[in-house]
Parts: structure tokens; C-alpha cells; sequence
């Protein structure tokens, strides 16, 4: 497993990392989750990264029974708070210092852990002063509850702000979590430049696309039983927007790419978010302990510039590639 700087920071992290948002908790049994986590432990997985919205909470109970028992300084465990958890009363929402406080302690308490080495804020709050939300995220950090602060789908005006604050706060902001794979580019215009400027790392998420970018699902046909794209609890609604025969038509082209690289067309699609220097690390999901096998084929892979150039050319206009489609809700209702 390759380990990689997160951003500028001396936290070292594992270039794939292990997240939970889809699966644990919800999309398969929690046995399958577990096996899931033991792979990506054997595969030298350190990173694992959640968030307390995930299933309602249970996402990080099962990976906290699924750490128990590891040596906790050999892990970095990272979560999230901003989506609507318990109820999702009007408190349990949000950045304002109330929830941030309320929710670290229970997410510290289904992890299973005295502290999480990232504690990252899910998305921009527009209801909430970014002073007050940095200022609790200080205090977390004081307290020994988190050791390091992120955040999740900013933009970067958002991101320049909030550094601003984590310097006059001394509070080590050290990254930023967003989509990103080879057909949602968004970040790559202003978020990435403006993450190198600050030190910040990207830790991503979908570098597959939710699976379109697999090969497995074909222009003109269903998506196969038992797929993602069949999941009744979210993962569907999630992959859909690739579902599309242009889209998916142009993956299908990336299979000789793929081939002549010597990988899998999953492979190739983690590889490729890997080959950007802003990358720290590419989050990973497993509904199967084999996908986590499979994947983690691609950390130290290097493309040369011709295979990223073939890539490009297939991909085409089918990426998308605005950086405001960067978005935070622009209030928090989400009844």
C-alpha cells in the first residue's frame, strides 16, 4: 500500500482509503460489512473514513465493531457532521457549535474511539458564521477529540475563508473532501488550485463513479440484478445520473486503455484520481470483500501521458467540468 502526506500536513494516510457511506449499515448485512473492513485491514488499509449521517448513525457503529481490537495509532478514522441524524430536529443539523459538540461525542462514542484523526464539516453551512463553526471545530481539536479538521464539498471561496479562521484559530485545516473521478471533473478549475495555494489535500470520493466507470454496466441494457444500480436504499439514485448510454458508451472505450495498462477498468478509474499531485488519497467501497482486493490494485500505479491523454480523448464532453456545480445546500430543510 503506498502512504501519502495528507495536503501539506505530517498526517500520513493510506492513498486508498476505506469509506462506508453506501454499504455499511444499509446495503449489505452487517457480516458482509465486517469481512469488508478485515479486508481492506489485509490489503494495509489504514485510512477509514464515515460520517455520522451515514445510515442514520449505523454506518459508524459498524465500522467502530469492525476496528475494535486494532491498534488505534496504526488507523487513521475519519468522520463527518452536517447532515440530519437522529429525528433531524432542527438542532440535529447543521454547523453551529450546538450540533458540532453534540455530534463528535456521539460519533466518538459508536466508533468506539477517544479521538478521530479527521473531523471534517459534510458541507458548507450557510445558516451558521463560519466564525462560529471554526471556532467549535477549534475547541473539538483542543480537547483532544479530533486531531485534524476538514472539510466536504466546499467551494473555494468557502475553503479560503474558513483557512483564514483555522490560522487565527491555530486549528490544522488540512483538507477537503469531494467528488471526483474521470467523468465529474468540477474541482479541478478552482478547488484544486486553491487546495495546493493553502497545503490542503483532496481525500475523494466516487472515484468509480458509484460503479459506472466498472464497465459493468452496458449502453441499452439494464443494470445487472444485485448491482448498485438496482439498490432500492439510495445506491440507485446515486449512480443514475451515469446510467446514460453516452456516458456509458464512452466507458466501454476505456477498455482497451484499461487493457494496455494491465488493469481493470476499476483500477484504471482509482489510478487515474491518484495521478493528480492534489490527491492525498481515493476513498473506496465494498460490498464484497474481493471488490477491496480488486481495487487496491491501483495504489503506486503510475499512467504515463499518453494513457491519461487516451483517457481525455474518450471521456470527452461527457465530463462534467463546472466548478459550481460545487454546491451546499442553500438552507437546511431537509424534511
Amino acid at each position: 500500500m503506498e502512504i501519502r502526506n495528507l495536503g501539506a500536513s505530517g498526517l500520513k494516510i493510506s492513498a486508498i482509503s476505506y469509506g462506508n457511506w453506501l454499504t455499511h449499515g444499509s446495503q449489505v448485512e452487517e457480516d458482509a460489512a465486517l469481512a469488508c473492513v478485515r479486508q481492506a485491514l489485509e490489503e494495509g488499509i489504514t485510512t477509514f473514513d464515515t460520517a455520522d449521517a451515514y445510515a442514520n448513525t449505523a454506518a459508524e457503529t459498524v465500522l467502530g465493531k469492525a476496528l475494535a481490537g486494532e491498534r488505534r495509532a496504526g488507523l487513521e478514522i475519519f468522520t463527518k457532521v452536517y447532515w440530519p441524524t437522529g429525528p433531524g430536529a432542527h438542532n440535529d443539523h447543521g454547523l453551529s457549535r450546538k450540533h458540532i459538540m453534540e455530534s463528535i461525542d456521539g460519533s466518538l462514542t459508536r466508533l468506539g474511539t477517544d479521538y478521530v484523526d479527521l473531523y471534517q464539516a459534510h458541507r458548507y453551512d450557510h445558516e451558521t458564521p463560519l466564525e462560529e463553526t471554526m471556532e467549535a471545530f477549534a475547541d473539538v481539536v483542543r480537547a483532544g477529540k479530533a486531531l485534524y479538521i476538514g472539510v466536504s464539498e466546499w467551494r473555494a471561496e468557502e475553503i479560503r475563508a474558513a483557512h483564514a479562521l483555522a490560522r487565527e484559530l491555530h486549528v490544522p485545516l488540512v483538507s477537503n473532501q469531494p467528488q471526483y473521478n474521470m467523468l465529474w471533473r468540477v474541482i479541478e478549475a478552482e478547488v484544486v488550485p486553491t487546495c495546493e495555494e493553502l497545503g490542503m489535500g483532496q481525500v475523494v470520493w466516487s472515484p468509480i463513479a458509484q460503479g459506472a466507470l466498472t464497465g459493468k454496466y452496458k449502453p441499452g441494457e439494464q443494470p445487472p440484478a444485485g448491482s448498485r444500480g438496482t439498490d432500492d436504499k439510495g445506491g440507485s439514485s446515486m449512480i443514475s445520473r451515469w446510467l446514460k448510454d453516452d456516458v456509458l458508451e464512452r466507458v466501454q472505450r476505456l477498455q482497451p486503455i484499461a487493457d494496455e495498462a494491465g488493469l481493470s477498468l476499476a483500477q484504471l478509474a482509482v489510478a487515474w484520481v491518484l495521478q493528480n499531485p492534489n490527491v492525498s488519497s481515493a476513498i473506496i467501497g465494498a460490498s464484497r470483500p474481493e471488490q477491496v482486493t480488486e481495487n487496491v490494485k491501483a495504489a503506486g500505479v503510475t499512467l504515463d501521458e499518453a494513457t491519461l491523454s487516451a483517457i481525455d480523448e474518450v471521456v470527452g464532453d461527457v465530463a462534467e467540468r463546472d466548478p459550481a456545480k460545487t454546491q451546499s445546500p442553500a438552507k437546511r430543510d431537509f424534511g
